[in-house]
């Protein structure tokens, strides 16, 4: 009995902590309450802790009864031990520890961990969707979006009608082609036909919302082979007339260098029957004639 006694004592003694909900989840931009709730203590007046822990890194949430850095303007204490935690941010998601220090108790501290997830809606997803895609091609679609938590899954649309992810499930997709991975996104179209031509449009989903974004034409024709044939002979008909007609133009002289069609430049001759004679005492040229009868 006296074991007893003192085994009960001793748990009347303990300070204790419990909570109503130690896994809460909110979505962004709303209020949530952390409870923690002194279960049993004989200490009037017990010390109240509450601590960030994210990454890793630990911070002061509440310490010397004063909330902290930017929950002095968006938190306060509730029922002297629980934490409310007003107009939530993604950067709120983290487990936070509410620590009591009860000095009067036999057990002097307790402390219990609350892990708080707060959700992020989808943004509006980035689609990349083909213009134009030639029969018997493959043709890639994607949608993304990384703002949402947790990640979305995606989803994709033809003309408004969902697209199945399991074509072989599915009688109306059977024919089709295509491979879609809902978690990352991508649509993949092996072998395009004509009855894939439509409008897409791609849904990103998690636990918060949806966003959408807008629908976008991808055109499956047929690949003309004659005309592209046709095509490339008009070039090369092109081509050998433009050869032909430099030819010519060369041979009949139209691509000559001046200096080979001009008059050359030569010194005159003196004229028959005149004689260049040079004097000492004249110190210039005149001439002697000389007439032949």
């Amino acid at each position: 009995y006296y074991l007893l006694f003192v085994f009960l004592g001793c748990r009347l003694l303990a300070v204790e902590l419990t909570s109503s909900n130690t896994k809460p989840v909110v979505q962004e931009f709303q209020s949530v309450e952390l409870s923690c709730i002194i279960k049993s203590t004989v200490t009037s007046d017990p010390r109240i802790e509450w601590k960030k822990i994210r990454d890793g890194e630990t911070s002061y949430v509440f310490f010397d009864n004063k909330m902290q850095g930017d929950f002095a303007t968006r938190a306060e204490i509730l029922s002297r031990t629980s934490l409310v935690i007003k107009n939530t941010t993604r950067m709120d998601t983290a487990t936070y520890r509410c620590e009591v220090a009860a000095p009067s108790d036999t057990k002097t501290i307790d402390e219990i961990n609350i892990q708080l997830t707060v959700q992020v809606k989808p943004m509006t997803p980035r689609c990349t969707v083909p213009k134009a895609v030639p029969v018997g091609k493959t043709a890639s679609l994607h949608c993304h979006e990384n703002e949402g938590y947790p990640k979305s899954t995606y989803s994709w649309y033809r003309n408004s009608e969902p697209l199945s992810p399991d074509t072989k499930s599915n009688a109306r997709f059977q024919n089709s082609s295509y491979t879609l991975n809902p978690t990352t996104g991508t649509l993949i179209f092996h072998a395009v036909h004509k009855g894939d031509t439509g409008r897409y449009s791609c849904i990103a989903t998690n636990d918060a919302g949806f966003a959408k974004c807008e629908e976008q034409e991808m055109e499956v024709y047929d690949l003309n082979i004659g005309g592209i044939i046709g095509g490339v002979l008009v070039v090369l008909a092109v081509l050998v007339l433009i050869t032909l007609g430099i030819c010519c133009a060369y041979r009949r002289g139209y691509f000559a260098n001046g200096k080979e069609s001009g008059e050359s430049y030569k010194t005159p001759a003196k004229p028959d029957g005149v004689n260049y004679i040079r004097t000492d005492d004249e110190g210039d040229f005149r001439h002697k004639s000389s007439f032949v009868i």
